[in-house]
């Protein structure tokens, strides 16, 4: 009688995993066709759990039928693990869920072209703070620690308890991302620039760091105590429209009216040019793109034209252009370029004559 409740219990066992199994597989098949992209860690975590659940319940069965000391003695510690188990379960269920959820809405927020950091920053701090939570739960399955989880999952006692265990720098991190979320001096989308070797466009905002794609689509990961003691350049705050400086240095010898013309031809007529005149400048008959002779230098008097794009990307592109063709349009009207001169002059060291 004995084997056949043994024999029956490991039936049990594997007709639960097999189940499991099957439930996992159909479980990644639906969710890979309705959330493409989302890494399925936690349905496969779940499983695992769930299987290693039936295996403890299998021995418990077992072990109360032909090792009752054994089993008196192990039944506490099987019902630590089956509690850890499915609050683990739970955590990750409830996590995960979320996570997909803020996923969606972030999505959909891009989609209908609004500002989606608020929802991709809280993404992380719900999800962090469901993982930290279920630890606790778990922690108090163990007397040693209960006292600890207890204080921790009474409030204040989380904080307190992120504070004794976090370093400066992390608290740091976690407090410039709340300044960002809070303040907006950038979102996410935006193209901003720290110096010449940060500046690309906001992807991401996370507790701890800001990450930048480059023009060349290298990412660049700033932590947030840095960013925010960083001045910052935000080409899409608020008024896109940006004044690009377009300064050639010409010989003294060259024609400055001449240059101006050239420069001021070759800047309105440029198809990313924008005009930034007010309707009383255009009364005034003030030019679309303003010319004039700013520095005179050692060996060159420098010429510059401010010219308007709508955008930063716009800017860019038209101020290479520019560049080009005002080099070819001097070139092909005898306006000069310096470059630097140097004259060497070389002494000839007489031998004295020997008396």
């Amino acid at each position: 009688m004995e084997f056949l409740y043994a024999f029956l219990v490991v039936i049990g066992v594997l007709f639960l995993r097999f189940i499991t199994n099957q439930s996992y597989k159909w479980l990644i098949t639906r969710e890979k066709n309705q959330y493409s992209g989302v890494k399925p860690i936690s349905i496969l975590l779940v499983k695992r759990i769930f299987n290693i659940i039936w295996i403890v319940l299998g021995v418990m069965a077992i072990s109360s039928l032909f090792f009752q000391d054994i089993y008196v003695r192990l039944q506490d510690n099987f019902r630590v693990i089956i509690y850890m188990g499915v609050v683990a379960i739970l955590t990750i269920i409830l996590a995960s869920s979320s996570n997909i959820w803020f996923r969606k809405k972030v999505e959909h927020k891009v989609l209908a072209g609004e500002d989606s950091t608020v929802f991709k920053f809280l993404r992380y701090i719900v999800v962090v703070g469901m993982y930290i939570i279920g630890i606790m739960f778990m922690l108090m399955a163990f007397p040693s620690f209960k006292g600890i989880a207890q204080t921790a999952l009474g409030g204040a006692g989380v904080l307190a308890l992120i504070v004794g265990v976090a370093s400066q720098e992390a608290l740091a991190n976690i407090v410039g991302g709340f300044f960002i979320i809070s303040f907006k001096p950038f979102r996410i989308g935006d193209v901003i620039k720290l110096s010449d070797d940060m500046m690309g466009t906001v992807v991401d905002i996370t507790l701890r760091h800001t990450v930048l794609r480059d023009f060349g689509n290298k990412m660049i990961v700033i932590p947030n105590a840095i960013i925010n003691k960083e001045k910052l350049t935000n080409y899409n705050l608020r008024d896109l429209k940006i004044c690009e400086r377009i300064e050639i240095g010409i010989s003294y010898d060259s024609d400055i009216d001449l240059a101006k013309r050239i420069m001021r031809e070759e800047c309105e007529k440029h198809p990313l040019n924008f005009d930034n005149r007010s309707t009383t400048d255009i009364l005034d008959g003030k030019p679309i793109v303003r010319v004039a002779l700013i520095s005179l230098n050692e060996s060159s008097v420098t010429i510059r034209a401010w010219v308007w794009a709508r955008n930063y990307s716009n800017s860019f592109d038209m101020k290479c252009d520019l560049l080009e063709s005002i080099k070819k349009r001097f070139d092909a009207e005898g306006i000069e370029i310096p470059f630097p001169y140097r004259t060497v002059v070389f002494k000839e060291n007489k031998e004295q004559p020997t008396s």
